[in-house]
C-alpha cells in the first residue's frame, strides 16, 4: 500500500516538473511573431503578417527595351518605335499595369526615337473632334516647317492654311508657331474685317483634348489627345521626316541603331498581367518572327499573336515569345493548340505536333 502511495507521488511530482520546465520554451517563440524589436538591436524583432508592408507598396518600375516596334494605340493610330530604352510607369499604385489594359500604364521613355505617320495623324484629328470647329484636316511639311489645311465651319465653311514651325516645348509638348493664318488663299488681314477670325477659332475647349491654343502657337499634349498605351518623357526634338512626324527623346541622337538585329520588346523587373498570369518579377521578351522591317504589337488583339507564336522558358525562369505579326494572322491560322480529353484518356494516341517537335 505504501508502495503504491509513493509511486502515485513520484508521477505527480513528475508531471508537474515537466509543465513546469516546457514554459520557457512557449515563452521563447512567442517574440517571434512579435513586430517589436528588442531595445538597441534592430534586428532581434520580426515582423507580423499584420505589420508586412503590402506587396504594392513602393511598386518599382518595368524596364522597357524595345527595337523597331509597330504599337498599335486604338484602332485608328499607330507609332513606329525605332529605338527606345524606359519604363512602364502604373497609372494607380494598387493595380499592376496589364496589356489588357493599356489605361493601366504609361510609358516613360529615358532615350528614344518615335515615329508617327502624318496621314495617321490627319486622320486622327479627323475622327477624334466632337462638333469641331475644323474638319477635312490634312498635314504636310519637312524638317521644321508644317503646313495645316482644313475646312473651318464659321457661319459658313472656309478653306483655311496655317503654316508654321514646330519645336519641342520645354513642357515636352509638340509646339507649332503659326507663321502664316489665310482663308481661301487670301491672306487673313483682308478678312479681319469680315469674319473676325483667329487661330484659336480652329479648335475649342470641347475639341480635341490636349490641344491648347496661345496667341500664334498651337500646343499638342501628345500624351493627353493620343489613345492609350500614353507616352511621356523627356521631348528633345521633333520634325518632319517624310512621311512621318519624328521626336527624338533624350540623347537618343547618339543612338545607333542595329540593323541586323531582329524586331522585339524586352520587358524586365516590375510586375505585369497578360492574360490569366502575373509575371513578378517581369523578365519577358517578345521576339518577332517575321521577316519584315516593323514587329506589328496590337494590344487589342495580342492574345492572338501568343497563341499563334511559340514561348519557351529559360533557365532563369523568364519567357521568351516568338510571335508573328498580326497581318499574318489574317493569312494563316495555326492549329487550335487546346489538348482534348481523349488525348488524356488514351496514351496511344500521338501528341499535337506543335508539343513534340
Amino acid at each position: 500500500m505504501h508502495a503504491r502511495l509513493a509511486l502515485l507521488i513520484v508521477a505527480v511530482v513528475s508531471l508537474l516538473l515537466l509543465v513546469w520546465h516546457s514554459r520557457p520554451t512557449e515563452r521563447a517563440t512567442k517574440p517571434l511573431v512579435s513586430a517589436t524589436p528588442a531595445p538597441g538591436d534592430a534586428t532581434s524583432g520580426t515582423l507580423s503578417v499584420a505589420d508586412t508592408p503590402p506587396l504594392l507598396d513602393g511598386p518599382s518600375p518595368t524596364s522597357v527595351y524595345a527595337h523597331n516596334l509597330l504599337l498599335r494605340k486604338g484602332p485608328n493610330f499607330r507609332i513606329y518605335v525605332r529605338w527606345l530604352r524606359g519604363e512602364m510607369i502604373r497609372t494607380r499604385r494598387s493595380v499592376i499595369p496589364s496589356f489588357d489594359d493599356p489605361e493601366s500604364f504609361f510609358l516613360d521613355v529615358k532615350t528614344g526615337v518615335i515615329r508617327a505617320n502624318i496621314g495617321d495623324i490627319s486622320n486622327f484629328l479627323n475622327t477624334s473632334g466632337t462638333n469641331a470647329p475644323l474638319s477635312n484636316i490634312t498635314l504636310s511639311g519637312d524638317g521644321d516647317q508644317v503646313k495645316l489645311r482644313g475646312t473651318l465651319h464659321k457661319i459658313i465653311s472656309l478653306p483655311v492654311e496655317l503654316i508654321g514651325t514646330i519645336t519641342a516645348a520645354p513642357d515636352n509638348r509638340i509646339q507649332m508657331h503659326v507663321t502664316k493664318f489665310s482663308v481661301l488663299k487670301i491672306p487673313l488681314k483682308g478678312l479681319l474685317g469680315g469674319f473676325h477670325l483667329q487661330i484659336s477659332d480652329l479648335f475649342h475647349s470641347q475639341g480635341i483634348p490636349g490641344i491648347e491654343v496661345s496667341s500664334n502657337d498651337i500646343f499638342f499634349d501628345t500624351q493627353k489627345f493620343l489613345p492609350p498605351p500614353h507616352i511621356c518623357g523627356q521631348l528633345t526634338s521633333v520634325r518632319v521626316v517624310n512621311p512621318d512626324l519624328e521626336e527624338i527623346y533624350g540623347n537618343a541622337r547618339d543612338v545607333v541603331t542595329a540593323e541586323q538585329w531582329r524586331n522585339f520588346l524586352q520587358l524586365s523587373n516590375g510586375a505585369i498581367d497578360f492574360g490569366r498570369l502575373t509575371m513578378q518579377p517581369v523578365d519577358l521578351i517578345m521576339i518577332d518572327v517575321s521577316n519584315d522591317a516593323w514587329f506589328d504589337l496590337d494590344l487589342a488583339h495580342y492574345q492572338e499573336q501568343l497563341v499563334n507564336g511559340y514561348t519557351r522558358m529559360t533557365p532563369q525562369a523568364g519567357l521568351q515569345i516568338f510571335m508573328p505579326d498580326l497581318d499574318e494572322l489574317r493569312q494563316r491560322k495555326k492549329m487550335d493548340k487546346n489538348i482534348g480529353i481523349e488525348w488524356f484518356k488514351n496514351r496511344n494516341i500521338s501528341p499535337p505536333p506543335d508539343v513534340t517537335k
